[in-house]
Order: structure tokens, then sequence, then C-alpha cells
């Protein structure tokens, strides 16, 4: 059976976001908006480590947000797939999904996302990660196609609305609804519902953009190449419904559900990898 989900907030954290709430929903707010824009770091795994060696590092600077990414380029190919990782995940994550590439002769670009990794900065967002696509795009495109975890699933369908830069796409364990996303954080943080519209406006007021506005069932609408939607029943991170609610948008999506594989899990599992693989091979 899948674990139950990895991020627990610590105590600290969370009694602090509560004393901050006695005086000031909007100041409990701005804290939440810190701890929800800082990917937690965890140690590389050594299962991933192989591929960060194996593949050929690239430090390249990402002149919109002022950012350095480490690019990974592994094999050699004319026919490239882009890899984008979930938030507190590293671009060698998908790496059972990377080796299966290769041996179907693909070549793979991953990175790790700004603020993960490799990467520079303690803090990103979505606008970031989108930003950071679509450069590497231009300096290591094109793609064939991109496959996208959770939070990277999200940032590969707000880069292929209207005119994607890839002919397919595959999103895993990929949340439906921001808001959503940001109202279940502000639930682990035991903090009011307020403090979550709170985040909403200040979240619009900073960054000039309505959260929801970037989701992936409102974007799915507008991506028109073959989708590959897959999530596991028993997924905690991220419910099952959002996978059936993106793929109900998409005109050329089709949907692939798992079982006990959970939200990390799916991501080596080698029955779901070839499935992956066919799908790409048949679009």
């Amino acid at each position: 059976m899948p674990k139950k989900n990895s991020f627990e907030i610590p105590n600290s954290i969370i009694r602090t976001g509560q004393f901050l709430q006695l005086f000031s929903n909007k100041l409990a707010a701005s804290f939440a908006i810190k701890l929800f824009t800082t990917p937690p770091q965890f140690k590389i795994p050594e299962r991933e480590v192989m591929m960060r060696k194996s593949a050929k590092n690239i430090l390249v600077t990402i002149p919109e947000i002022k950012k350095d990414v480490n690019v990974y380029e592994y094999g050699f190919s004319k026919t490239k797939v882009l890899l984008v990782h979930g938030w507190a995940g590293r671009g060698t994550q998908l790496y059972e999904i990377a080796d299966k590439l290769l041996e179907n002769g693909m070549m793979v670009i991953s990175f790790d996302l700004p603020a993960h990794g490799l990467s520079s900065g303690k803090t990103t967002n979505m606008l970031e990660s989108i930003a950071t696509i679509k450069y590497i795009n231009e300096k290591f495109g094109p793609f064939e196609a991109a496959i996208g975890h959770s939070f990277g699933g999200i940032s590969l369908i707000n880069s292929s609305t209207d005119n994607s830069f890839f002919k397919k796409m595959v999103i895993i364990g990929t949340a439906g609804s921001n808001n959503k996303i940001l109202d279940v954080f502000v639930q682990k943080l035991k903090l009011n519902p307020k403090v979550a519209e709170h985040m909403k406006k200040q979240i619009k007021s900073s960054f000039k953009v309505d959260m929801e506005s970037l989701s992936a069932i409102e974007n799915a609408k507008k991506v028109n190449i073959p989708t590959l939607v897959v999530h596991d029943t028993q997924d905690k991170d991220v419910n099952v419904s959002s996978a059936y609610k993106i793929r109900q948008n998409l005109s050329k999506g089709e949907l692939l559900i798992t079982k006990n594989l959970g939200h990390r899990k799916i991501l080596r599992d080698h029955k779901i990898i070839s499935k992956i693989i066919s799908f790409l091979k048949e679009h």
C-alpha cells in the first residue's frame, strides 16, 4: 500500500502560524505564503545518483527570473523528451522513466526547478517554472514530448496552451485546482480558512495573476496535443478526481488510472512506464 502524505509540517511551524493568526489573518497569510513558495530540501536518494552522475550537467541562467538552473542531458538522439519533476523533487526523480526512454532510442532533457536540487534560489512559484520550461525549450529543444509529475504537470499544461512546443504530453499525479492546493495547505497548517483567502489576494497583488487562472483544469481547455493523464486511486497528495476533471477538458486526452501506487511510487512502476512509452510511440 502507498505511504501516507510524505510532507508533514513540523508542529513548531504550525504553532508559529497559529500565533500570528491571533493578531491578524493577513499576517498569518504572509507567513503561509513564504512557506508555500519555499520547497523543502531533501537529500538525493541513492537510486537517483546514477542518473545525476551519468548525465551531462549544464548550469544555465534563466534570464526572465535571473536564477541558475541545473539541466541534465541524458543520452543522445534527435528525438528529445523533456521531463519536469514535482514540488520538492529533483530532475533525477523520474530516472526510471528516463532510463526506459533511452532504451527506446530517445534522449532525455531534465532539470532541477528553481530552488530545487542543484539549481539556485530558496523560493519559487508556478510563473518561474513556466518561464524555465520555455527557456529550456529555446536552448535544448525542439522536444518530441514532455512528461511532468505533479507540480511539473501543471507547469507543462500552462506551457502547452494554444501553441505547444512539443507534440505530445504525459502528466502524472497532477492537481486540477491551484486554489484547492492552497486550501489544503492552509488546512495542514491548521489555520482559519480566511487565511487562504488572504493568501490568494496577496498572491494576486504580488504576481499580478489569479492563481486559478494557472490551474490544470482551466488550462487543459487550451491544450491541443495528445495528452495522457496518469493518476493513482490511492494518491494521498492529489485526489484522483483531478485526473478525471483534467481529462474532461482536454480535446485529445487519454486517461490511465492505476491502483496502490500512490503519488511517487507510480514513477518507478515498470508496467505504467511501459504504457507511457507506448503512448509516446503511438501518437
